[in-house]
């Protein structure tokens, strides 16, 4: 824990601003989360409007009130209604300071996250803006083409198409949808120009190409010359020479890339979009219509709020991403007097990671705790406890260093005499619990330090409790594990006291992996999270924010926990709220049958196995009946903590 912290739980005067400051809410929250005056975390529905919020702990009484129990997933339409406004007017705002003559056009990508009610919402709030969306596989094309009405928005198809892929994109073709098919891979334009005339419509077609370009961050495979989706440009000319001898060159009216997700600096970007712009005009050279220029995604999300090219930041904001691509297919086109192209972005998760967040409650605190060292020494003591005990007598602030290296060599030793059968394991005991109390002093005295030695910077993360969260990492949060993806979490109550402890978060699943023990920090990467100290028969809830992309379609059943309940608010303008969608999490017999059990046939089979243990005297047939029904019962039951 930083110094700065330390200095302000001294003065045991603990206040909102300290917390804002410590879990960096201002900084990651988009405006959307406060703190009140209470000390809860708020809801800013539209990021401008501060009178108008909302209580967490007011909608998880509400929660509660309706017997839905924790973890819960709670999505914000609201906010997602913001999210898509934001991109929009910004676009609108940079293309009318440049004056760009052309438009803008967003468009969002199903797999980022594929709930029907998310996807629902982006076309709804999106409607006024013309906002489409992108589908990668046929589930996802036979989804959108059932929710996309406007035919000013468009639907772009990427990934493999097979035949009835292609028919299906060319069916919304002929009822007004204005659906692109991008070429990844040379194959796919003969089958897409066979069907084309065999239902007798011309389709627009686009180019996915590889740039040379690379962008940093988790995703940085997507770009360059070994991207495994695209074209080289070696098969563009192919493919636009095919065009032209099929007679179709007319249909190719887009460029489509995508150099990555979760691009955090914007010199990546303007670089791709040069590039992309050469190659544009080249395709215009060749003969090409063209008239729209999609970017891709990319566009990041400010996990950790420092506003950096850290691979969880972004050094830019959205009004610079906006002002710069426009500026950069200004400067570039310009001078070959080519008309500005329709710019499309497929932004996924900067529209819906603020749109969810996971609250779950603590069910347990793991806290690191010594015993008493007796005063008295057996005269038998080993040699080696004995010194150890001096290590922890002679500890003083000019020391520190030397105490902790020469206890970390005893203890050492201690276990090494124990492995090879010279200690006792009480023996072993009593030296681990005097190691601890030294390391306990130190990182004590370590407050009093201005500057801490860095060999010991640790010390108060190995000393850090562990709060047992009822959630699963893998589940809710399979970033988090899979590629240390940082999420904000922070408490949403009780932020008008001191935390007192630091933490790291385990989940209830039975695996080491199932952790969070990685927390944003504004200047590094934490080890350990303050927390407050569990009140007796008070729950304790975090939330962990910004969890809208990926997370729900990338989590699996590890455990056989399933996916959690969800709960969905609508905020109005008097800071009140509705509930207008709940959405009960799986149960046990439904974890069980994505895995091929048969619920009805396990019920009988282990009503065979109590009628078996009432015959042989075991068990009455009273308490088979009381066994028979718990057993039942917990088939209906949440998979989580009840």
């Amino acid at each position: 824990m930083n110094q700065h912290l330390k200095n302000i739980r001294s003065l045991e005067r603990w206040t909102i601003e300290n917390s804002v400051d410590l879990y960096g809410i201002h900084t990651w929250g988009g405006g959307y989360f406060d703190i009140s005056k209470k000390g809860e975390v708020t809801i800013n529905p539209k990021g401008d409007d501060p009178a108008n919020t909302v209580s967490m702990m007011d909608i998880i009484s509400g929660i509660k009130e309706r017997g839905l129990g924790m973890p819960i997933l709670l999505r914000l339409g609201n906010i997602l209604q913001s999210r898509i406004s934001r991109l929009h007017e910004n676009f609108k705002n940079a293309i009318e300071t440049f004056g760009y003559k052309g438009e803008y056009r967003g468009v969002y990508p199903i797999k980022v996250n594929q709930q029907r009610q998310v996807v629902e919402e982006v076309t709804h709030f999106g409607a006024q803006y013309h906002h489409g969306l992108e589908a990668g596989s046929k589930a996802e094309l036979i989804a959108a083409i059932s929710l996309l009405k406007d035919p000013e928005a468009c639907l772009i198809c990427n990934g493999y198409k097979d035949e009835e892929f292609i028919d299906l994109g060319l069916y919304a073709r002929k009822i007004g949808v204005k659906c692109f098919f991008v070429i990844e891979r040379p194959s796919e334009l003969p089958l897409i120009l066979e069907r084309a005339t065999k239902l007798k419509i011309k389709p627009l077609i686009g180019l996915r190409i590889k740039l040379s370009s690379r962008a940093g961050g988790h995703w940085t495979e997507s770009g360059g010359d070994r991207s495994i989706f695209g074209l080289s440009m070696t098969q563009v000319i192919e493919t636009v020479d095919y065009l032209k001898e099929q007679g179709m060159i007319d249909c190719l009216q887009l460029l489509h890339y995508h150099l990555g997700s979760q691009i955090p600096n914007i010199r990546d970007i303007r670089f791709s979009v040069v590039e992309a712009c050469r190659v544009y005009a080249g395709l215009i050279d060749e003969g090409a219509p063209m008239g729209y220029l999609d970017l891709g995604g990319g566009l990041a999300v400010d996990y950790d709020g420092s506003h950096t090219n850290f691979t969880s930041s972004r050094n830019y904001t959205l009004a610079e991403y906006c002002a710069d691509i426009i500026e950069v297919i200004m400067g570039t086109l310009d001078d070959r007097d080519i008309p500005h192209p329709t710019i499309i972005t497929e932004s996924g998760r900067a529209m819906v990671a603020f749109y969810s967040v996971l609250l779950f409650n603590i069910i347990d605190v793991s806290s690191f705790q010594t015993l008493p060292i007796p005063e008295e020494q057996a005269e038998d003591t080993h040699e080696m406890i004995i010194n150890l005990k001096e290590v922890l007598s002679n500890l003083t602030l000019k020391n520190l260093q030397e105490c902790y290296n020469d206890a970390l060599y005893y203890r050492d030793e201690i276990r090494q005499l124990f492995k090879h059968g010279n200690l006792s394991l009480r023996e072993r005991a009593v030296g681990e619990n005097i190691f601890w109390h030294v390391l306990k002093r130190i990182a004590a005295a370590l407050k009093k330090l201005k500057k801490i030695p860095s060999e010991l910077e640790g010390i108060e993360n190995a000393l850090a409790d562990i709060y047992y969260g009822n959630f699963s990492v893998f589940q809710s949060l399979p970033d988090a594990w899979a590629i240390d993806q940082l999420f904000p979490v922070m408490p949403v109550h009780r932020l008008n006291e001191a935390p007192e402890k630091n933490a790291i978060l385990a989940d209830i699943t039975c695996d080491c992996d199932g952790k969070i023990d990685k927390f944003i920090d504004t200047h590094d990467v934490k080890n350990s999270l303050p927390l407050h100290e569990l009140k007796p028969d008070e729950d304790y809830y975090l939330g962990v924010f910004l969890v809208g992309a990926y997370q729900e379609t990338l989590g699996d059943l590890h455990n056989l926990f399933g996916d959690t309940n969800i709960v969905s608010i609508e905020i109005k303008q008097n800071g009140d709220f509705k509930f207008v969608r709940e959405i009960e999490g799986d149960s046990v017999a439904d974890v069980l049958s994505y895995v091929e059990y048969d619920p009805k046939a396990m019920v009988v089979s282990f009503r065979e196995s109590a009628e078996k243990a009432v015959r042989k005297g075991l068990i009455t047939p009273n308490e088979r009946q009381k066994i028979m029904k718990a057993y039942q019962s917990g088939l209906r039951g949440y998979t989580y903590f009840e």
